[in-house]
C-alpha cells in the first residue's frame, strides 16, 4: 500500500507530510520522559523485522493480487503506540530513500496511512479494548484480528481519499474505494494471522511486554530481553536471507486496484517542478531500486505503487537487499532511541541541578 508520487499533487503530500511531523515529534515528547530504554535493542530489531516482512508479497488466492505486512499493529502492541510510530516511520523512510519503494513526495502519506491508524486508532479503541490485559489467548487473536483488518481498512480508504482530492480524475472516488476495500480486507485478513502468531510468541516468552511500560524499581531483578530480541534477529535473517527470494510477484493491492480501475498501472504521469525534482532526489538515494542488486531496475521502470514491475524472485538478488535494508532500518531505530535517551538524560540532570538550587536558596 505504498503510494507513488504521481497518486499525491503537492497540497495533498505537503498535508500529510506536516500531519506526520507533527506525528513524530508527538510521540518523540511523549517518549522522553516514560520510554523503557531497556527496550531500544528489541525496538531496533523490530524495526528490521518488519522491513524485512514487508519485502514479502503474498498471493491472494483467485485474485491475480498480492498483499505484505503493514506492520503497523504489532509494533504498537509490543512497543506502545509512540514507540511504535516512530519505528514503523523508520521502517518506510528507508524503504523511500534507498529502494525507492513508495514516493517521497507521498512518503508523509504512507507513514501516516500505515502508521497512524493503526498506533493511534486500532491499536487504543479496538486492540485494547478488546484484549484488555488479562492475557486471555481468545481476546488476543480476536484483537489482533479485528485490529489488523480494521487497520489496512483505515489505511486504504485514505489511500483513495488522498488521491482523490489530488485530482487524480481517472480514479473516481466511488469506484476506487470499491476495488481498494475488498482486495484490502483479504490482505487484512492474512496480517491478521501474521500479527497474531507474533504476538502469541511474545506472550509464551515474555507476556510482561504485552503490559506497556516495565516498571523500573530498585531492588527488582531488570527483565531481561535479551533472547527476544535474538529470537526476532533470527527471523529476521531467515525472512531476509530465505524467504524474501519467494514474494509474490503479482501487483500489490494498490496497483491492482488502479488496474481493475483504468486497465492499466499508467496513470497520468505529473510533469510539476516538485515532482521531477523529488523523483532526480530518490534516483540518487535508491541504491538499490525495486530490492535489486541489478541497476537495470530504474525508477522509470517502477510501477505507481512505487515498487519494481520486475519483481523479486527465488534468488540471491534479494538476499543483500535484505539485509542492507534491515541493517539500516536497526541503525535509524537505534540511533532515534538512543538519541532520545540522552534527551532524557540532559533534561533529568537539569532537573536535579534545578531542584539542587532552589534547595540551596531556600536554605
Amino acid at each position: 500500500m505504498h503510494m507513488a508520487d504521481a497518486l499525491i499533487s503537492p497540497a495533498v503530500g505537503g498535508t500529510a507530510w506536516a500531519a506526520t511531523a507533527g506525528l513524530i515529534g508527538y510521540s518523540s515528547r511523549k517518549l522522553r520522559d516514560g520510554m523503557d530504554y531497556r527496550r531500544i535493542p528489541l525496538m531496533a530489531v523490530l524495526g528490521a523485522f518488519i522491513f524485512a516482512a514487508q519485502m514479502i508479497n503474498f498471493t491472494i488466492p483467485a485474485t491475480g493480487s498480492s498483499g505484505h505486512l503493514g506492520g503497523g499493529l504489532i509494533l504498537a502492541i509490543l512497543l506502545g503506540p509512540y514507540a511504535g510510530f516512530l519505528t514503523l516511520a523508520s521502517v518506510l523512510i528507508i524503504q523511500a530513500l534507498f529502494f525507492a519503494d513508495g514516493g517521497l513526495l507521498a512518503l508523509g502519506s504512507n507513514i501516516f496511512n500505515l502508521g497512524f491508524f493503526t498506533c493511534f486508532v486500532v491499536y487504543p479503541i479496538l486492540y485494547r479494548k478488546i484484549a484488555g490485559n488479562h492475557h486471555r489467548k481468545w481476546l488476543i487473536v480476536t484483537g489482533a484480528m479485528i485490529g489488523a483488518v480494521a487497520g489496512l481498512q483505515f489505511g486504504s480508504l485514505a489511500v483513495v481519499t488522498q488521491t482523490f482530492l489530488s485530482g487524480i480524475s481517472e480514479l473516481p472516488f466511488r469506484t476506487f474505494v470499491l476495488v481498494m476495500q475488498p482486495i484490502h480486507l483479504a490482505i487484512g485478513l492474512v496480517e491478521g494471522l501474521a500479527t497474531v502468531a507474533v504476538i502469541l510468541f511474545v506472550l509464551k516468552a515474555r507476556p510482561e511486554i504485552l503490559k506497556g511500560p516495565i516498571p523500573v524499581a530498585p531492588r527488582v531483578k531488570p527483565l531481561s530481553l535479551k533472547n527476544l530480541t535474538i529470537g526476532f534477529l533470527f527471523a529476521t535473517l531467515v525472512i531476509a536471507t530465505g524467504l524474501s527470494w519467494f514474494s509474490s510477484k503479482h501487483p500489490d493491492g494498490l496497483e491492482w486496484s488502479v488496474l481493475r480501475v483504468i486497465g492499466t498501472g499508467e496513470i497520468l504521469e505529473s510533469q510539476g517542478k516538485i515532482h521531477r525534482s523529488l523523483a532526480d532526489l530518490q534516483e540518487k538515494t535508491a541504491i538499490l531500486p525495486g530490492y535489486r542488486l541489478d541497476r537495470e531496475t530504474k525508477l522509470d521502470e517502477t510501477d505507481i505503487s512505487g515498487e519494481s514491475t520486475a519483481g523479486p524472485s527465488a534468488d540471491m538478488g534479494t538476499s543483500l537487499p535484505g539485509l542492507v535494508g534491515g541493517v539500516l532500518t536497526l541503525l535509524l531505530a537505534g540511533v532515534a532511541w538512543l538519541f532520545l535517551k540522552q534527551h532524557h538524560s540532559r533534561t533529568l540532570t537539569k532537573d536535579k541541578i534545578h531542584t539542587a538550587s532552589v534547595g540551596s536558596d531556600r536554605r
